[in-house]
Parts: C-alpha cells; sequence; structure tokens
C-alpha cells in the first residue's frame, strides 16, 4: 500500500521529467563503464554532439564545463542558448562508488532530482560517452545518452562508433540526434541567467 502510495505522488514528476523519452520495460540496465576512470583527466570542457532526446535540453550550444576544487569536491556547469538567452546552472560532481569512479552522480539542486552520470568510455583528449537512466519502481525506465566531444564537431565515422557503444550495452539509441553546435562562439557573449552551484562532498 506505501509503494503504492508513493508511485501515485511521484507520477507526475515522472511523467514530466520523460516527457520527451521514449520508456523501455524493466529496471534500468547495467552497462560497463569506463575502467581506472581517472576523474582529474575528465575535468574541463565538453560539448554536447548527440543525445537521446531530453526534456531539459531544448537549447544549441549545450556544454559541460567540469573543474576539481581544492577540498576534493568537483562541479559542473552546464550551459545552452535557447530563444536567444544563454542559461547555465551549476551542479555538484559525486562519485557514487568509489571503487567504480566512472559511476558518477550530479546534484543540481534540492529541487531536481539526483542525476546518475556513468562514463561508458572516454580518452579524455577527444570523445567521452555518458548514459544515465531512471528507474521507476523496476517497472520501466527512461535512458538518456550523450555522446561529447572537447571540439563542436567529431567525424561521422566516430559518432557511428560511439553508437555502437551503447547499442552494445543494451541501451537503445535509434533516436539519438545530433546537437546544434553551429555559430555557438559568437553566440556565447548573450548574457547568461545563471544558478551559483553548491559544494558538498564528493562521495555519498
Amino acid at each position: 500500500m506505501k509503494t503504492m502510495a508513493c508511485f501515485v505522488v511521484m507520477l507526475p514528476l515522472l511523467l514530466a521529467l520523460v516527457k520527451a523519452q521514449v520508456p523501455h520495460w524493466g529496471p534500468c540496465t547495467e552497462p560497463a563503464t569506463q575502467p581506472a576512470f581517472n576523474l582529474k583527466q575528465f575535468m574541463g570542457r565538453w560539448f554536447e554532439i548527440a543525445k537521446l532526446p531530453a526534456r531539459f535540453e531544448k537549447g544549441r550550444c549545450i556544454e559541460s564545463n567540469f573543474t576539481l576544487k581544492v577540498d576534493g569536491t568537483a562541479q559542473v556547469v552546464s550551459s545552452e542558448i535557447l530563444k536567444g538567452e544563454l542559461r547555465k546552472i551549476g551542479g555538484t560532481v559525486i562519485v557514487e562508488e568509489p571503487k567504480n569512479p566512472a559511476k558518477l552522480g550530479i546534484i543540481f539542486s534540492h529541487v531536481l532530482p539526483y542525476a546518475t552520470y556513468w562514463i561508458l568510455s572516454t580518452d579524455y583528449v577527444n570523445f567521452a560517452l555518458v548514459y544515465s537512466c531512471i528507474d521507476v519502481l523496476r517497472l520501466f525506465h527512461v535512458d538518456f545518452a550523450w555522446i561529447l566531444s572537447r571540439t563542436r564537431s567529431l567525424p561521422a565515422s566516430a559518432i557511428t562508433q560511439a553508437r555502437e557503444v551503447f547499442t552494445s550495452n543494451n541501451i537503445d539509441v535509434s533516436h539519438m540526434v545530433l546537437s546544434s553546435q553551429q555559430g555557438c562562439d559568437k553566440d556565447m557573449d548573450i548574457n547568461p541567467k545563471a544558478i551559483k552551484p553548491k559544494a558538498t562532498t564528493m562521495f555519498l
């Protein structure tokens, strides 16, 4: 009874979050993540090249900038241009499992849900493949996947290989779309609407 009551309360929020996504039956998959992941090398600027459509990402010129602080916490500031405005949101990066540091999570605020952020593969200097998932009572789940690059473009062959990595991990990327990174450098001078990130401990 408590489980059903919880589901009824959470349903409107979950439906809002997954509105643009394609749900799949069963719990989230457990893909293989980057072995011996080095968080420090992952820091810096990453541009979104392709993604599974996400309701919370409607703009263009989407990028994320990761920084490692002296106290050992890591932060990320993600930005996009939407309707002529540069919008930013900051979050705290955590390591879900110290023994598997490629399983990251991001806390954007006390209001927004905690988001998993697993690094499936990266060479740190060219590309990164990221996976996230929302699990609804293990009845169904919604996948999120991103192909990131240190530059605003990747060769078509690299994108194809990246999609194959997701597919080999049972992640359906048939609905993956390319992100717009054209004309972004001159447009990034627009005054931003920003949310200041808050630091928390790096480990759960």
